[in-house]
């Protein structure tokens, strides 16, 4: 079978990735393209465009943006119908992929959508969307499950990708000394909102005796570059910058500020104590606010339908609060405990041991017989 992917940011590059691997394994001669990051290159198949040309977030920013994103939408369309694939497989992405299933369907092509859009949080509307033009839907929350079929949509399920893929991993040791992590996003936005506040944080540490001797090491996103980090850090910060050990940062550290989203569920899975920080451009925040309806930010809280650990929104995200927090989940063997035991719980609440592997056989029993 062809299978063609569209994955438009990190944590879809990762989850695709896992589930081209099982692909391969469910279907040996299958030939996949697709469009997606390094991630997915090292698993195989033809990669079309990397995520970098592609992703974007914010109504301000798809603004700035507009027309290299419908010429990349043009591009996509002509690819799709000179290749015709067996399935067409959307991961997350919503903005681009939901116009490229409405136009897949149209032209008689097969769509299987991977990680449903958080259309429980806003813009409902995709519901429709999804129900006409898509055949096969996956999530990867047992929240989403009941809202979804409340919906008139019949997800499936096979656990979080996340559990099976750390579960995996071999750790290993990112220096030595006691860490704290700092995750500021995937998105240059992101980075702009956090980075300033982290150097901030970094000199209230330094001040402080107790906290004096973590190290502050920030991870890089594959989506950005080096030269895009230290545009926000002074020559003399102290803060180490490393690529391509996110897992191994956070497995090691003794408490995490992370940007909120996938890197956020991956520290909780890890066991690390953190507090979810988030924020961007005041108008797209604005707008967020009016548009978006969610009780929690964090997937941790989400999935466990409470405040397993702490959140500071916008203009809660303040240094003096970072800190506060911070000292709490290096300090406080009361606090940690209680996450660790939501930490616990969230991982059987999860499952997904084999999640990936689940998803691709349903996927190929499903397509191989239209």
């Amino acid at each position: 079978m062809k299978y063609y992917i569209i994955a438009g940011e990190a944590s879809g590059d990762l989850h695709a990735a896992h589930l081209m691997r099982a692909l391969y394994a469910q279907d040996p001669a299958c030939d996949v393209r697709f469009w997606g990051g390094d991630a997915m290159a090292a698993a195989g198949g033809t990669q079309v465009r990397h995520y970098r040309e592609t992703a974007v977030m914010g109504a301000v920013e798809v603004l700035k943006k507009a027309r290299p994103i419908l010429q990349r939408l043009s591009f996509c369309r002509r690819d799709l119908l000179a290749w015709r694939p067996d399935v067409l497989i959307l991961v997350d992405y919503p903005g681009f992929n939901l116009k490229i299933a409405r136009f897949a369907h149209r032209h008689g092509l097969h769509v299987a959508w991977y990680i449903v859009p958080k259309m429980w949080a806003h813009k409902a509307w995709r519901v429709k969307a999804l129900r006409r033009d898509v055949d096969a839907l996956y999530s990867i929350f047992p929240f989403e499950l009941p809202w979804l079929r409340e919906h008139g949509l019949e997800p499936r399920y096979f656990g979080n990708p996340l559990v099976e893929q750390l579960a995996a991993m071999d750790f290993r040791p990112v220096g030595e000394g006691p860490v704290v992590a700092l995750l500021a996003g995937s998105r240059e936005l992101e980075l702009e909102f956090l980075l300033p506040r982290f150097v901030a944080l970094e000199k209230l540490m330094a001040a402080d005796p107790h906290m004096a001797g973590f190290r502050l090491v920030l991870a890089g996103a594959p989506s950005l570059t080096e030269a895009q980090y230290r545009r926000y850090l002074p020559a003399d910060s102290r803060i180490e910058l490393v690529f391509g050990r996110t897992r191994d940062i956070l497995h090691q550290a003794r408490a995490a500020l992370v940007c909120s989203g996938t890197a956020s569920l991956e520290a909780a899975l890890l066991g690390t104590p953190q507090a979810v920080c988030y924020g961007f451009h005041p108008l797209t925040f604005a707008i967020a606010r009016l548009t978006v309806h969610v009780k929690y930010i964090s997937l941790a809280n989400l999935v466990l339908d409470r405040p397993a650990v702490p959140e500071l929104i916008q203009n809660d995200a303040t240094p003096q609060r970072m800190f506060r927090e911070l000292e709490q989940l290096l300090r406080d063997d009361a606090c940690r405990s209680r996450m660790s035991a939501d930490y616990a719980e969230l991982k059987q609440v999860l499952g997904g041991a084999d999640a990936s592997a689940g998803v691709a056989k349903d996927m190929y029993e499903t397509f191989a017989r239209i």
